[in-house]
């Protein structure tokens, strides 16, 4: 049955190019997605799977059913883009200005799409049900996953396992982890209220620039000294805002950063550290701090058997070159939502281009990824999941 599915795979892998490209050129935004859901649901119910429409939003769950007996598995995949301006030189560059896939996730669906086609072809075959669980909104929190699973996007569901196309990663790769893979993805605000006033009076002012200052710099002590060396943690401040003529000192000024975190008490420490440290300096400045922390994705934590099974399994895929364990990385991923109601895991498949100098990395205007890897990730895809049943 695998070679058969590789085969159908291989036969339809200009169709995936196509599909890539259609959604390349005609991206949508998170929550905003309905042109992209309604042509995947098309897409499904050409194929007569089972499918309902607008899942917890735009989300489209379809369903096929094998013709034996067996667990259900959840493949996932998601389909929005984000507000970054295309600037690749190529034929399937975005047509939307200021709109453009540039995290792959259009190779994520049509990688999904293609890979339900062939497993149709040899649905009699198929142990159980496969359950495709098209999820719209990852890159923007609340995200698309919660509300799919609250809308029973993941009933009856057994196991799911999700991939995602890293452009970092050498093409023929599987990149994979147990335990804490991806990090929750949280981000605060602080806005500093001092008392503004002339430049060249300073005494008579409580300046925001310098007070915001302070704060940017104590900030650093949290990770450096108040988190477990042992944990990993990261506190950014990605923009400070005090915007004034020359000549005038700043009544306020507004932080905003990001948290990265992988330990859910770390997590809430960091959140309760920065307040601290915010609210005292401001303090010892002579002004007040208005704070807020906005919670993201939780992290994302494959459960270890599911993970050795999919290194196990990715071992035996044609046409690729490695199956590597990697460290865990600090960015997010609402897959977390899924891993954390049913045990499954989600791993990395390499997309780097290598006869380029540069691959350009996820969420920048030249984005891109060697189409090739869609296939790599549709055969590990598949075999995981026709081969599950021997696990169940």
């Amino acid at each position: 049955m695998e070679e058969k599915l590789y085969n159908l795979l291989e036969q339809s892998y200009e169709e995936m190019v196509e599909i890539r490209r259609h959604l390349h050129k005609n991206p949508e935004l998170s929550f905003q997605e309905v042109h992209t859901s309604a042509y995947i649901a098309e897409y499904h119910e050409s194929l007569g799977n089972e499918v309902r429409r607008n899942v917890g939003g735009n989300g489209v769950v379809a369903t096929m059913t094998g013709g034996k007996p067996g667990p259900t598995v959840a493949l996932r995949a998601d389909f929005d883009a984000l507000p970054i301006q295309d600037e690749k030189d190529v034929e399937y560059k975005s047509t939307v200005k200021g709109v453009m896939h540039a995290c792959g996730h259009d190779g994520h669906t049509a990688t999904l799409l293609v890979l339900a086609k062939a497993l149709k072809h040899i649905q009699a075959e198929v142990n159980g049900t496969v359950v495709f669980i098209h999820q719209h909104a990852e890159e923007k929190a609340p995200g698309g996953a919660l509300p799919m699973i609250q809308d029973g996007a993941i009933e009856d569901v057994d196991v799911i396992f999700g991939t995602h196309l890293w452009s970092q990663d050498p093409l023929g790769t599987i990149q994979h982890c147990s335990g804490p893979f991806m990090a929750a993805s949280d981000h605060f605000s602080i806005h500093v209220q001092g008392k503004g006033g002339h430049g060249a009076l300073p005494h008579t002012t409580k300046d925001a620039v310098v007070i915001g200052t302070q704060i940017v710099s104590n900030l650093q002590t949290i990770v450096a000294r108040r988190v477990n060396p042992l944990d990993s943690a990261v506190v950014s401040i990605g923009s400070f805002v005090a915007e004034n003529a020359y000549n005038v000192i700043a009544d306020h000024a507004k932080l905003i950063g990001t948290v990265r975190t992988f330990n859910e008490d770390v997590r809430n420490q960091i959140e309760r550290d920065i307040e601290e440290i915010a609210v005292h300096t401001a303090k010892a400045g002579g002004a007040e701090v208005d704070y807020q922390y906005f919670r993201g994705y939780p992290a994302v934590v494959n459960h270890q058997t599911e993970n050795e099974y999919l290194a196990r399994v990715a071992q035996e895929v044609p046409g690729l070159t490695g199956v590597h364990e990697r460290e865990p990385l600090l960015a997010g991923e609402d897959f977390s939502h899924y891993l954390n109601e049913l045990k499954g895991t989600f791993f990395f498949t390499g997309a780097a281009f290598g006869d380029r100098e540069v691959n350009y990395p996820h969420h920048h205007p030249n984005f891109d990824f060697d189409e090739r890897a869609m296939l790599h990730a549709a055969k590990t895809l598949g075999k995981v999941t026709i081969d599950y049943y021997k696990e169940a």
